[in-house]
């Protein structure tokens, strides 16, 4: 492993000056592509003491063997050849961020004299026209299917237009309206142009005056008697329409954005863009990247605009473009650079408020859900799974493979409504009949993380415990009645026999690895509870979420596992869902202490009933002041209901108040 030291540079080598640098391997290779307002002060950065940078950007510099830099004017050109570098090297260390499919295109040539129409992939054209990305070829096509009746450009392909020129008839398309027919003379080469021009207006939200022009035809055509041309008119129209209801309005006319939103986690980053023209969604499209380097979202935003309009001609760049954080390198370089590609000003912004903020969180719920799906598809294969349990079995130590996972999570607000989750992970497939949920009550001391966690593993083993005293015999399952076996508190389901069908329940199967949410600490306690209960052949870990470490019981330093590892990103899912269901119960149990009413639990008092006497009454206090005579006037209200209602809320008063010592005055526990 080279030593960051043997390469450095003297400090007075290094220009102050605005620049971008590159690391190479001892093969000469380039691993990493950065810029720098002062190269001088950014490279002193990369050689520090090893043990004050983040673990992969030691990797990175322990893995380089060379550091050279190219000075330039300006930041902007600074982000120019950073592009342009990444692109031509395409270094390991650097994020990038690769689409997992081809998005198909509406394109239009508009560099041909007879411009067509047609669906495209891959790279862009010069001289062609694109509005999209689209989700699928055939949104595309019923899209144009629909305007060809109002813009009847031509859509055939090079060998079918000479064609139909040499033997002076067109195709079927020129027989019924929908292509303008230029391959036979019916419209000249300009006036094609000028249709395919309206064609490419209309696509990019200049709508109004075309819907506005064909109901003018139609009134004019039906005020001549013109009746077939009005129909004609009227069906363009409903065409016009149609075409427009296919995509939503998000945002007021004539509004041209990209609006971007990531999602992240420690190993990877989810992207989505919605394209916005004319104020409606014209096209959407996302990936996932993996994280080569630790970077926070404003560097996820930078790397994000050069590579996606990088390649632009300045068309596809449109006014506005809304990201969830402002890039690293400073605004108005970025901005410029933009706007340098558009040829005209473009707004880089974070959306505060209104429409396009709604619109930000849609996109952002696309890239959550995108990340989450990427997740569970990673993990439905067999042969990824397979790897990533082979891998945690040699990672930590184990004798076989960790095929039954449990993770435990707590979730609470300062303290109060503390509950945990644990779920289930069979085969790397998550197995959510066998999710339990746990009201911790504090049987060990206090509702802390620690605490909590050490008071659910006693709770659950001691389960475990018990139903081992379950016998099993040839003809069936003997159960000792020693203790119960259902029903039980603190929000947990037993284990045992069911007594209908007399097999296990699923909660009393061990897990061959137990994982838990946190550290060092939390591993511990932990550690503690499994030894208090006796048990000693379940494995335990823990996953900490700040640098994603494998925390043993009674290591002093975490086991990390490669970025890249399958086990790695198996232990990140299992600890994502215990997170989701722990949070999930905790919020139920939130939102129902919040809603509580006093005149819950009175018997024969439904809903109806408690609006009627806190409407008449206008509070609980007024309502345990009155009467039983005057709670039966309301309407509604019988005497026996009111009565239990009287002798409810006095009851809870008197729970409420300190007992006192009529003799001395003094307040009794």
């Amino acid at each position: 492993m080279p030593d960051p030291a043997t390469y450095r540079p003297k400090p007075g080598e290094i220009p102050v000056e605005p620049g971008v640098y590159r690391f190479r391997d001892p093969q000469g290779r380039v691993i990493y592509v950065g810029k720098a307002i002062s190269l001088r002060a950014r490279l002193a950065n990369y050689f520090q003491d090893l043990s004050a940078l983040h673990p992969r950007t030691m990797a990175m510099v322990t893995t380089a063997a060379s550091v050279e830099w190219t000075v330039v004017s300006t930041e902007v050109e600074a982000l120019q050849l950073e592009y342009s570098w990444i692109k031509e090297f395409d270094p390991r260390f650097n994020v990038k961020y690769r689409d997992d499919k081809s998005y198909p295109y509406l394109a239009v040539t508009m560099g041909e004299a007879v411009p067509r129409v047609q669906v495209l992939r891959g790279a862009k054209r010069k001289g062609t026209r694109y509005f999209g990305p689209y989700t699928h070829a055939w949104a595309i096509r019923e899209t144009v299917d629909l305007l060809l009746r109002v813009f009847p450009v031509r859509t055939c392909s090079t060998g079918v237009y000479k064609r139909a020129g040499q033997v002076g008839r067109p195709c079927l398309l020129g027989y019924i309206d929908k292509c303008s027919a230029p391959c036979v003379g019916k419209i000249s080469a300009e006036d094609h142009k000028a249709l395919a021009q309206d064609f490419c207006d209309f696509m990019a939200g200049n709508t109004a005056r075309f819907v506005r022009r064909a109901e003018q035809q139609m009134k004019t055509a039906a005020a001549e008697m013109d009746y077939e041309r009005a129909a004609r008119l009227r069906d363009d129209l409903g065409a016009l329409t149609k075409a427009l209801e296919k995509s939503a309005v998000v945002l007021p006319d004539a509004t041209d954005a990209d609006v971007f939103a990531i999602a992240d986690d420690e190993l990877e980053a989810a992207v989505q863009v919605f394209h916005v023209r004319g104020g409606r969604v014209r096209g959407q499209r996302g990936w996932v990247s993996e994280k080569v380097e630790d970077v926070g979202t404003p560097e996820l935003v930078e790397q994000l605009l050069l590579q996606v309009y990088g390649g632009e001609s300045g068309e596809g760049v449109p006014r506005e473009v809304l990201v969830p954080a402002l890039p690293a390198t400073v605004e108005s370089d970025v901005e410029d650079w933009l706007s340098e590609l558009r040829g005209s000003r473009v707004d880089l912004r974070v959306p505060q408020r209104g429409d396009k903020k709604a619109l930000m969180e849609t996109v952002h719920r696309n890239a959550t859900q995108a990340l989450a799906l990427h997740k569970t598809r990673r993990g439905g294969d067999l042969t990824t799974r397979s790897l990533a349990l082979t891998e945690l079995q040699e990672a930590l130590g184990l004798e076989d493979a960790p095929l039954r996972i449990e993770c435990y999570d707590v979730s609470h607000t300062q303290e109060t409504n503390v509950v945990a989750s644990m779920v289930v992970f069979e085969d790397g497939l998550p197995k959510k009949s066998d999710y339990r949920r746990f009201a911790v009550r504090g049987d060990e001391g206090g509702v802390d993380d620690t605490r909590a966690m050490r008071e659910v593993l006693t709770r659950r083993f001691k389960r475990m415990q018990h139903d081992e005293q379950i016998t099993e015999t040839a003809d069936g399952v003997e159960v000792e009645t020693s203790g119960p076996l259902t029903g039980g508190t603190g929000g947990e389901v037993l284990a045992g026999v069911d007594p209908d069908t007399g097999r296990p329940r699923r909660f009393a199967y061990a897990p061959n690895l137990v994982v838990v949410d946190g550290g060092r600490p939390q591993v511990e306690a932990a550690a503690r509870a499994l030894a208090d209960v006796g048990v000693v052949d379940v494995a335990l870990c823990g996953l900490a979420k700040r640098l994603e470490e494998v925390w043993l019981p009674g290591e002093d330093h975490p086991v990390v596992l490669p970025r890249t590892s399958q086990g790695l990103f198996l232990l990140q899912r299992v600890r994502d869902e215990a997170h989701r269901f722990a949070i999930t119960y905790h919020r139920s149990k939130r939102s129902k202490a919040m809603t509580t009413s006093a005149l819950d639990g009175v018997p024969g008092l439904g809903q109806a009933r408690k609006s009627a006497l806190l409407k008449h009454f206008g509070s609980v206090k007024r309502l345990r002041a009155a009467t039983a005579d005057e709670v039966a006037a309301v309407p509604g209200m019988g005497p026996r209901t009111a009565a239990a209602v009287v002798e409810a809320l006095a009851g809870q008063a008197a729970a409420s108040e300190p007992a006192v010592n009529t003799a001395t005055g003094e307040l009794l526990d």
